[in-house]
């Protein structure tokens, strides 16, 4: 039975009212002596707090995408292939257009609250060896003959950790709320590409390149970027790209931004951080060297040439608004940096907080990326 699908939901309502029965129906009819009567008593309450906690868990989970299925929540998972180190660049130095083409059959997605027009596949990073599903949703204009020239701008998006590929559909509502302001032509007319991000169970990548661990840089900047462009009519130039995510996933669009200028333009941080640290779970929080080299605002710092690139920061006192402000002092043109304020009781680090921010970033990338 699926962690995420309704008949499990509906199980977990079922117990619930079974475990409040039971108490009212047979708390003075449960026989024996004092000391089993009393035993009894306690397991039936034990069961009704369980059956409870169980089905608050299901609703939480369905409604901020943390984790897709028992393998996730589990901490079992694992879509790491190989981890064969992969140079600076993350290619192997192999070159990635003259590799070839990765053109995936997509269908459907199976899950319904994702809203209508988001498909998904199964990739096998090539480079990467990581495995995974994508989604990808078109924008309204993608089948119109008026546009069957065109090549669309893409947005890569990230969830948090533990965080589902779906959550950006599926939580944020970025589709839905998307596509009548493109329809009207206040936002560029996007491709939203969607990958898996959790590859190691319980542990957080923190979207790094680490050999003999695993290549989720190269998973999401190469082999998901190289996928989309060789299946779907998109830009596969750097000014037609753009990486966004929250919590764990801004701080990895961050430092894919500034880490690969020839890649993205532009990247977008919702309520993130830039020590690896703010992720206790993440690879590269284990020591100070990897703490050092995957800190966007450090590599700004030593960045013998300043990315061309711009950057959308934001976050409340304490939960990424810091974290902005220190990287605006340190980038230098070309690099921009705009910086916003969440206020203090608008919702918090949750879900709530960056669907309502997801129509003021798109404004803002449509006038960053390329289109």
């Amino acid at each position: 039975m699926s962690l995420t699908g309704t008949p499990f939901f509906l199980t977990t309502i079922v117990l619930v009212l079974v475990a409040l029965a039971l108490p009212l129906g047979l708390w003075g009819r449960v026989g024996g002596p004092r000391l089993v009567r009393q035993a009894v008593r306690v397991l039936m309450l034990l069961f009704a707090q369980v059956t409870a906690i169980v089905m608050v868990f299901v609703i939480v989970n369905n409604t901020n995408g943390l984790f897709d299925n028992w393998a996730d929540l589990m901490g079992t998972g694992d879509h790491v292939q190989a981890a064969a180190d992969l140079g600076p660049d993350g290619t192997g130095g192999k070159k990635v257009d003259h590799e070839p083409k990765v053109v995936q059959q997509f269908r459907p997605a199976s899950d319904k609250r994702m809203g209508p027009g988001v498909q998904e596949t199964q990739l096998k990073g090539r480079i990467s060896g990581v495995e995974g599903e994508v989604y990808v949703w078109l924008p309204p204009q993608y089948d119109d003959p008026a546009y069957k020239n065109k090549k669309f701008p893409v947005v890569e998006v990230l969830p948090g950790f533990p965080g589902s590929a779906k959550a950006w559909f599926g939580t944020l509502n970025v589709n839905t709320q998307l596509k009548p302001m493109m329809e009207k032509g206040e936002v560029a007319p996007f491709v939203i590409v969607a990958p898996r991000t959790t590859l190691l169970g319980d542990t957080d990548t923190g979207c790094a390149n680490i050999p003999g661990k695993v290549n989720a840089d190269t998973w999401l900047s190469v082999d998901v970027r190289k996928m989309v462009v060789d299946t779907f009519r998109v830009d596969d130039r750097a000014d037609g790209w753009a990486v966004a995510g929250y919590s764990a996933g801004a701080h990895c669009a961050t430092k894919l931004a500034v880490a690969h200028p020839d890649r993205y333009r532009a990247g977008v941080s919702l309520s993130g951080y830039n020590d690896p640290s703010g992720e206790p779970a993440s690879l590269t929080a284990k020591t100070p060297e990897l703490r050092e080299a995957n800190n966007p605002w450090k590599m700004l710092q030593h960045a013998k040439t300043p990315p061309r690139v711009a950057l959308f920061l934001s976050g409340a006192e304490g939960d990424g608004y810091q974290g902005g402000l220190a990287i605006k002092q340190s980038a230098k043109p070309p690099t921009t940096v705009q910086v916003t304020m969440v206020p203090a009781g608008a919702g918090g680090h949750g879900t709530a907080v960056w669907k309502r921010q997801v129509p003021e970033v798109f404004r803002w990338l449509t006038q960053q990326v390329a289109h």
